[in-house]
């Protein structure tokens, strides 16, 4: 009997136990090379998109998403304040993957936009982020909107970022205040019966003090976690072999000496 026959024989159970765990850890390692790989993809496609020329929506009535997806877009008009939406439980934009559940977490101030010169035409525009009041959440944090035409650059997404949510999510609030958990673009635009772009414009340019942050995480953020991820289920894997190799090279070198 070989050697490689020895480390098998009367070892079914535990050969497969191993076989297991180094399945497990090459294939979660090489998910989360996968997911490595496609933050990188969409930030290389948003470097790509973004050094486009700007997109000006104000001249034509129809756009899609196909057509601005994380392309730069210029806009111009008038925000609509007293339809604000408060997106709830989102981290502090630039906190890293890591420290999000350590850091404040706040609102993403969501606010539609009517287009000028176009009659019924908004935009829902992802403003910025504004930290919560610790003790009541209904506390809103002051938010500076212009009340004349104004002309915002940002770049566009199909919808911010989403969270879990129970049930609708607050998205049939009628109240003053509408403080949910994600945006439903359709049935914002059955509720309003207004002719709404079909996607979300995220905001990058400043405009005076308006006491909301717009550091918003690039797109290829959370790499290098998806590597050390990566090589803890690699490392695993190779752990489980070399512990089944050395036990069962050991039991052979006993059983010769006896």
């Amino acid at each position: 009997m070989n050697i490689f026959s020895s480390l098998f024989h009367n070892r079914v159970i535990p050969t497969i136990a191993t076989a297991v765990v180094i399945s497990i850890g090459i294939s979660a390692g090489l998910w989360q090379m996968s997911r490595a790989a496609g933050k990188i993809e969409k930030a290389e496609k948003l470097a790509s998109q973004i050094a486009l020329p700007p997109l000006n929506l104000n001249t034509k009535p129809q756009w899609t998403l196909a057509e601005a997806d994380s392309r730069r877009l210029l806009v111009e008009g008038e925000f609509l304040s007293d339809q604000a939406i408060w997106l709830d439980n989102r981290p502090q934009p630039g906190t890293s993957a890591s420290k999000a559940g350590s850091g404040q977490s706040g609102f993403y101030v969501l606010m539609p936009f009517q287009l000028a010169g176009m009659d019924n035409t908004v935009i829902w525009v992802q403003r910025g982020w504004a930290p919560r009041n610790r003790e009541d959440r209904m506390a809103l944090p002051p938010v500076s909107t212009p009340s004349r035409k104004v002309r915002i650059e940002g770049v566009g997404i199909a919808q911010p970022d989403r969270v879990f949510e129970l049930g609708d999510g607050g998205a049939g609030s009628n109240g003053p205040v509408r403080i949910q958990q994600n945006l439903d673009l359709t049935k914002e635009a059955e509720r309003h019966r207004w002719q709404q772009i079909p996607f979300v414009l995220k905001q990058m340019s400043e405009l005076e003090k308006d006491g909301l942050m717009r550091s918003w995480t690039a797109a290829a953020s959370g790499v290098d976690r998806h590597y050390a991820y990566a090589f803890q289920w690699f490392a695993l894997a190779l752990s489980a072999f070399l512990f089944w190799l050395i036990h069962g090279l050991l039991r052979i070198r006993q059983t010769t000496k006896r």
